[in-house]
């Protein structure tokens, strides 16, 4: 697989622009002062269907070749990948087929899959089981697969939130992105390590769901890990070849967060920037929390990967404090 550089992700903002304009990139001045830093929400829960992924489908789907595109895609996701694909596939005119999990799914995220016109399948336990089937069918049913980490196109499609940010805040001096397969991560970084190389990228994963983490502090693909986060956009339990290779060069730092910690980004999301996050969506800020010291002073972005939290869990994590 080839490696994305800056100039793929800037060929990928000038591809999706007409479909995907500029998320906001929000001070949040509760936060700030809650952190002891300039603390900025890279809004990507104000996308289309409410993640950040869908920078990454718009730039692959688009591209395909005409047969490609007829033929149609087929992916597994716990639901923001396959929204990306699903909004891609109708923008585009190209069938969809997604595996979901049986468990811990979020039924929000299968709806808007649906509605967006996708074929979704529910199959196995987690993330990781729908994608071994998908990898199992996909040569008998013809489609072009499409993982969630080992895309170039998906890579240097979600970077471009990167550039939107230096835009913005060129004088940013700290990302802070969540990792599930490691996409985010690797494509703000791709940005941040041409522009200014003194910016650090720092992950964030559950510790629930450590494989990335683990797989990035032993430099290795061999890496057993437990998978018990309920937040399913950090929902992998194996790390993958492309995103990593990325990551172990491009990435300055890597911290894991407990899922309370997670609930508790949350709830001071909604309490001082008004928005609704994901576990995801809220796991940069649960980093930030746990790198206090490190960050004070400092500008900080935090991105906010997704907002498509399912309503009874909101509302749970709102009433526990």
């Amino acid at each position: 697989m080839a490696v994305p550089d800056f100039e793929d992700v800037v060929d990928a903002r000038d591809f999706i622009l007409p479909y995907l304009p500029p998320t906001p990139l929000v001070h949040c001045w509760g936060l700030s002062r809650l952190l002891g830093c300039d603390f900025y929400l890279k809004c990507e829960n104000c996308q289309p269907v409410g993640a950040f992924k869908v920078r990454g489908g718009v730039n692959l789907v688009g591209r395909l070749s005409e047969a490609e595109k007829a033929v149609g895609v087929i992916a597994a996701s716990t639901g923001n990948h396959g929204q990306s694909l699903a909004f891609a596939g109708r923008t585009f005119g190209v069938p969809v087929v997604i595996y979901c999990p049986e468990e811990n799914v979020n039924p929000a995220k299968v709806q808007a899959m649906r509605d967006l016109g996708a074929e979704v399948r529910l199959h196995g336990a987690d993330f990781d089981a729908a994608r071994e089937e998908v990898e199992r069918v996909v040569g008998r049913e013809g489609y072009r697969y499409v993982h969630s980490a080992n895309e170039p196109l998906l890579i240097a499609g979600v970077g471009t939130m990167g550039l939107e940010i230096f835009a913005e805040l060129p004088d940013v001096e700290v990302i802070v992105v969540p990792v599930g397969g490691g996409s985010g991560a690797c494509g703000n970084a791709i940005v941040a390590k041409r522009l200014n190389r003194a910016v650090r990228v720092i992950g964030v994963q559950s510790e629930s769901a450590p494989a990335a983490w683990r797989g990035w502090k032993r430099r290795t693909l061999d890496v057993e890990a437990e998978m018990g986060t309920p937040h399913e956009g950090l929902a992998t339990r194996v790390p993958f070849a492309l995103t990593m290779r990325i990551m172990w060069e491009l990435l300055d730092d890597f911290v894991t967060v407990s899922d309370a910690e997670i609930d508790e980004g949350i709830r001071l999301i909604a309490e001082h920037a008004r928005m609704v996050a994901e576990g995801a969506g809220a796991a940069a800020l649960a980093g930030a929390r746990k790198l206090r010291d490190e960050l004070r002073g400092k500008k900080v972005v935090g991105i906010l990967s997704g907002g498509n939290l399912p309503l009874g869990r909101y509302a749970a994590i709102l009433r526990a404090h």
